[in-house]
């Protein structure tokens, strides 16, 4: 064992962090942050955005931005020096060695122009013991060991990869890899399964807990997702305007909670209780219909004479939205849901079938108020170089007058953002503040079917209920359709009445969603409901 992972604190924490401070120019944004982390510990520290989590796990590893500036004391056991007072060429010897951390955006974390397994074999060439640091080629044999132990399938296969060819499971997995590279003693998982669908988010988190377990590897998990905080972890941590402001046992917390705060996170946690329902109309309109829905892509011929081959992602799908329908559309990444959506709302076109739209509204040519469509990356829909109030106002037909104004205004508090946000642009904004605005936009001119890429996935729970109430809201008040496609069960059981379970480009289940909850008739619907992760 390295002499340095064997030296411990005088108190036997592995971590010891008092009175964190990280401030932007004088302003606060984490205050007085003290906690403890022990050997093979794992730790959760939830809170919403903005609650200084990721700060917090940042300041420790020097990885702050340009104008923030952290203060306090954190001790890791055996290094010398205090990581808060530490330079960077101190905690380079730190940083995947001692401590590894695992990004929320696997895309953002790898570089996308070096191969897999070279990025892997990097960190331990790099991070490893001096004197016990691999040369180039055992570097890359152990990179694939390594992925094959994260259970990559053909592991040698994704080593040779470039990150955009694997999926963001198995790009997670390669992060995963890059930061246990070097046996740490302390890994810090900011968000990492956010953006993944349940199996693979269930295969990801138990990993994590594998090695923690196998290798006594403490885990510090930050997240928002309570349930999945109380499937990892030992204790937890709630922050909450940069201060925690309860800590305790994961159980005695999340069974009991002390704060306000805590118990309003775990009531917004909470979507066992379905949404009220309004009455179905009496002969309710048919909006949207599709029939026999195909969608094949060309892949590459392999040669300049090799055989032309063909990808289906979408075969045979039969759909029909009616007014007041809420319809939930679930399955894996590559399932062909999202290639649903697009069909429907005509950004594709199919093989072969057919749309029938009596909404109005077309994507393709401009704003349109019968159909609209919000999409899973906000950041990608919406201009930069447009004020809030100009995005949201965009598909009104005057976008200027006094009545657009007051109908912004009516959004942005519908969505839970202040009236001064109108006058921001979307980079001023978090990854959830930048979806609650596109979903403004979207309701701007009163669909008659609104069509949702995981419209909830990068929001905190709190905001997540809030907004998924108006969507309830907005559908019952206007008989408006909604068309959900999401890895998350949780929010089809509170906001839809049926749900479609799609596998591999077909439907293998479909119903009434409590009857498919209650009693899922196929095995891939039972492992969906098995993968999610419940608040006991």
């Amino acid at each position: 064992m390295d002499p340095e992972r064997s030296a411990g604190s005088e108190s036997g924490a592995l971590l010891e962090v008092e009175g964190l401070t990280v401030d932007a120019g004088g302003k606060p944004l984490v205050q007085g942050v003290g906690f403890t982390v022990g050997r093979g510990e794992r730790v959760g520290i939830i809170g919403e955005s903005g609650s200084g989590k990721t700060l917090t796990a940042l300041a420790l590893l020097g990885l702050l931005g340009e104008g923030l500036r952290a203060a306090g004391s954190a001790r890791l056991a055996g290094v010398p020096f205090d990581l808060l007072g530490a330079g960077d060429r101190e905690l380079s010897t730190v940083r995947g060695r001692l401590a590894g951390m695992v990004f929320q955006e696997p895309m953002t974390a790898l570089n996308p122009v070096m191969r897999t397994g070279s990025q892997v074999a990097e960190a331990l060439r790099l991070h490893g013991p001096r004197g016990e640091r691999p040369g180039r080629a055992a570097a890359r044999d152990a990179a694939v060991e390594l992925l094959g132990r994260l259970r990559l399938p053909d592991p040698a296969r994704a080593a040779r990869a470039y990150p955009h060819q694997l999926s963001g499971g198995q790009r997670q997995r390669a992060v995963l890899a890059g930061a246990l590279a070097n046996d740490p003693a302390l890994l810090i998982c900011d968000e990492p399964t956010t953006a993944l669908d349940v199996t693979v988010q269930k295969e990801i988190v138990d990993l994590i807990t594998g090695v923690s377990d196998e290798r006594g590897t403490a885990v510090l998990y930050i997240s928002h997702d309570l349930a999945l905080v109380a499937s990892v972890c030992h204790r937890v941590l709630v922050m909450h305007d940069g201060e925690i402001v309860e800590s305790g046992p994961v159980e005695r917390v999340l069974r009991q909670p002390e704060h306000p705060y805590t118990q309003a996170l775990l009531s917004a946690s909470d979507l066992s209780v379905p949404a009220p329902r309004p009455p179905a109309p009496a002969e309710p309109r048919t909006l949207l219909r599709a029939r026999g829905l195909t969608r094949r892509y060309a892949r590459p011929r392999r040669g300049l004479l090799g055989p032309r081959t063909h990808f289906t992602a979408l075969e045979g799908l039969d759909l029909e939205l009616r007014a007041g329908a809420r319809v939930g559309v679930v399955g894996e990444s590559g399932s062909g849901k999202t290639t649903l959506l697009r069909l429907l709302s005509g950004l594709d076109r199919p093989t072969s079938g057919t749309v029938e739209n009596a909404a109005g509204g077309d994507p393709r040519s401009g704003p349109g108020g019968g159909l609209q469509v919000v999409f899973q990356d906000p950041m990608g829909s919406l201009d930069p170089r447009m004020r809030v109030r100009d995005v949201i106002a965009e598909p009104l037909p005057d976008r200027r007058s006094p009545a657009a104004a007051d109908r912004v205004a009516e959004l942005l508090a519908d969505v839970g953002l202040p009236a001064e946000a109108a006058g921001r642009y979307p980079h001023q904004f978090s990854g959830g503040q930048r979806q609650r605005i596109a979903i403004a936009r979207a309701l701007a001119p009163r669909p008659s079917v609104l069509l949702a890429d995981e419209p909830v996935s990068a929001l905190d729970v709190s905001v997540r209920a809030q907004v998924l109430d108006v969507l309830s809201r907005v559908t019952a008040e206007r008989d408006m359709a909604l068309c959900v496609v999401t890895h998350d069960l949780g929010v089809v059981r509170y906001l839809c009445d049926e749900v479609v379970v799609m596998r591999e480009g077909r439907v293998v289940e479909r119903g009434p969603v409590e009857r498919v909850w209650e009693e899922p008739a196929h095995p891939y619907t039972r492992q969906l409901l098995e993968a999610v992760p419940v608040l006991r």
